[in-house]
Order: structure tokens, then C-alpha cells, then sequence
């Protein structure tokens, strides 16, 4: 059973200033993930480690069974699926809403790099169908509202088929009924029995999706909590890593919330 992440002494420094300090990090097989911490608190950086899309300046990084440095991260990339803001504004916008699905099969920003098969067109077609954006294939993915956007980089994300997939605040800047579509379609992944692995990062409770098993709460780079959902998603921890005296609440629906006291 290989485990699909396992972060060892990892930091990563810019500019001399330390973004990012985890002692030890580990996903177990069919963990579901919630990293949450306030704005600046390393959650992308530590995130990007996870996808293989950013190298630590020191420490061990294990990714499904390979470790950094020992494996080509463009091959291993094509066993994580990934999806952030950031990739969203990297992919052209007159691209059709099924090639920028497609092309997640390798991680590619243009469809022109590869030949692509019937059945990863017919994989293509029918994810998006699941997430509810079949209507949308022959649309410009500039174009589309950001809920719809969210809903087609969530299809993208899933199209290699990943072993660990990781997302970057999936549901910033939705609208309610958007974002509640959108953690209906995570809640149905977070209760499959793959991905091996999950991990999304939030820095709003109630974004975080019915399932998840785990978190870990980051603050100033550092992760200070850490372990099953229910035992770091506290009134004090939360209060104490946002530096805000709230009140954690857990919903009969298994949905967290925070008041302020």
C-alpha cells in the first residue's frame, strides 16, 4: 500500500524569509485532507509540494512512493491532479471548455503537444457530464461564469485518473448556490474509495466538505495542529491560528461553522 504523501523537514525560504517550516506531514491511503489557516499562512506553498509543482529549498518529499530528486515530477505529475486559481489564468481562454479537460491528462496547457485517444476523449466527455458542465464542452473557457469555471477545473483535475489530488481553495469567489454544487460534487469524492489520497486547502469552514477526515491548521508557515478533523477544528485552535475569538460549531449535516464571540 503505498502512501501518498510523506513530508519530512521540509522548508522553503524566498528572499531569505521562510514561506513554509513542516517537521513531519503524512496522508495515509483514503485520508480526506483539509489544510486551513489564515491568508499567508503557507497553505498554497505547502500544497504545491504535495502536487509536484514546487521544490522545497531543504527536507524529504515523498509522493506516491517516489521521492523528489529520484523521479521525473512530469511523469509523476500525470498521477496527481491538481486545480488553483493561479493554473486557471495560465490556460488560453479561447480554449474549449473540453480541450482545457483534456489536455489535464498530462498536465498540458495546450492540446497540441500530444495526440490524445478515443477513450481520453470519451473520459473527457463523460467527467464532464459528472460534474455538470456537459452543456459546456464546446464553449470558450474564457468566457464561462466562475462557478461553471470551478466545475470544469474540478473535471480537468480528475481526468489523469489521480492517485492524490489536491486542490487550492476550489471554492473562492463562488456564489452560495455555486459553491454548494461545488462541495456536493467533492462530498461524492471525498466518500469514493479513490483518489488514494485528497487535500484542499480553505481558509473558510464553511467551505470545508462533508467527509473530510483530517486537517491541519497552518499558521506563519508552520503547521500547529494537525490529525483527525474533529480534534484540530477546535473554538480555541481556531481562534487562536485567525487571532479572532470565535466559536467552531458542528452542524447535525457534519458542516462547520464559526461565530464570533
Amino acid at each position: 500500500m503505498t502512501t501518498p504523501a510523506v513530508l519530512h523537514d521540509v522548508t522553503v525560504v524566498r528572499n531569505g524569509r521562510t514561506l513554509l517550516s513542516v517537521e513531519s506531514f503524512v496522508i495515509n491511503k483514503g485520508e480526506r485532507w483539509i489544510l486551513l489557516g489564515p491568508n499567508g499562512s503557507g497553505k498554497t506553498t505547502m500544497l504545491s509540494i504535495l502536487a509536484g509543482r514546487l521544490w522545497p529549498t531543504s527536507g524529504d518529499v515523498a509522493l506516491l512512493g517516489e521521492r523528489h530528486g529520484h523521479v521525473d515530477l512530469r511523469q509523476l505529475r500525470q498521477r496527481l491532479g491538481f486545480l488553483s486559481s493561479a493554473l486557471a489564468k495560465e490556460l488560453r481562454g479561447s480554449l474549449s471548455v473540453f480541450d482545457v479537460v483534456l489536455t489535464g491528462s498530462d498536465g498540458a496547457l495546450e492540446p497540441w503537444w500530444k495526440e490524445y485517444g478515443d477513450d481520453e476523449r470519451v473520459r473527457a466527455g463523460k467527467l464532464l457530464q459528472d460534474v455538470g458542465a456537459g452543456s459546456l464542452s464546446d464553449q470558450r473557457f474564457g468566457i464561462i461564469s466562475d462557478g461553471e469555471r470551478a466545475r470544469v477545473l474540478l473535471a480537468r483535475a480528475l481526468m489523469p485518473a489521480p492517485d492524490l489530488l489536491c486542490l487550492d481553495e476550489p471554492a473562492a469567489g463562488l456564489d452560495l448556490g455555486a459553491r454548494e454544487q461545488l462541495l456536493g460534487r467533492l462530498r461524492l469524492i471525498f466518500g469514493a474509495s479513490e483518489p488514494s489520497g485528497v487535500v484542499v486547502v480553505t481558509h473558510h469552514l464553511e467551505e470545508i466538505p462533508v467527509g473530510a477526515t483530517h486537517a491541519a491548521l497552518l499558521k506563519d508557515g508552520e503547521v500547529v495542529a494537525q490529525g483527525p478533523i474533529g480534534s484540530v477544528i477546535t473554538s480555541k485552535s481556531i481562534s487562536d491560528a485567525f487571532d479572532v475569538d470565535v466559536e467552531v460549531h458542528l452542524s447535525a449535516s457534519a458542516r462547520f461553522s464559526a461565530r464570533g464571540l
